[in-house]
């Protein structure tokens, strides 16, 4: 995709959203066959971490889009974007709560980022269909979802060294890491959120680490999106 792609913001504005929890999962179902479980990305310039917050007494979901260059983990631009949100804390079925807000920011960055990082879950869900993969498949780039607390699975705890992963296993399948970023610090969850292997979202997730636990591409846009004005 060029960097300067005129359909960018085109390509997932103005989706149908669902309305209730019934009709969101019947949708995570009939989309999760559309993610891409290998490695289909060129070089990786530049990252984009994507966290949202949500605030209640608005009702506004406030969307981060962090853009760094992944050599030297400095800050290119930060976007951020709010839009209402009505649609219930159901787990599971994050996406239809946060996506749009996600949406909403990265349509307002250029360039495009060749690796979307999400704070949330990719193929370690329920159905097989996080907020990672949701957001990936509808901007069509290599998506990867570091979540700080398990949704499903079970796992071995990991060694105490950066790098030091185990397989995140649920009903007998993989769907995810375990990852140590830093020394002391509790894991991180890593999975799949489209285009992309698991070793190489794990290598990638590692290579944006610069000494906390969360990746830095997510830790500044979890920052981000709650510097919204009151």
């Amino acid at each position: 995709m060029p960097l300067s792609d005129p359909t960018w913001p085109a390509r997932f504005a103005g989706q149908d959203w669902p309305k209730t929890p019934k009709a969101a999962r019947e949708l995570q179902e009939a989309l999760r066959a559309h993610i891409v479980l290998r490695d289909q990305l060129g070089p990786v310039t530049t990252v984009c971490g994507i966290d949202v917050h949500y605030e209640p007494r608005r009702g506004l979901a406030w969307a981060a889009a962090a853009l760094l260059l992944l050599q030297d983990l400095d800050l290119e631009l930060s976007v951020l974007a709010a839009v209402p949100s009505d649609f219930p804390y159901v787990p599971g079925l994050l996406s239809f709560r946060e996506a749009p807000a996600a949406l909403k920011a990265l349509a307002l960055l250029a360039p495009i980022p060749d690796l979307l990082v999400v704070d949330g879950h990719g193929y370690a869900h329920p159905r097989r269909f996080g907020i990672a993969c949701h957001i990936g498949l509808l901007t069509g780039l290599p998506t990867i979802g570091v979540a700080k607390s398990r949704l499903v699975g079970e796992h071995r705890e990991p060694g105490p060294e950066p790098g030091d992963h185990v397989p995140l296993v649920d009903h007998g399948e993989v769907v995810g890491a375990v990852l140590r970023t830093r020394r002391g610090a509790r894991p991180v969850y890593v999975s799949v959120g489209h285009r992309l292997s698991l070793p190489r979202a794990i290598a990638l997730t590692l290579s944006c680490c610069r000494g906390f636990r969360l990746p830095e591409p997510v830790r500044l846009a979890d920052r981000l999106s709650r510097c919204h004005p009151d």
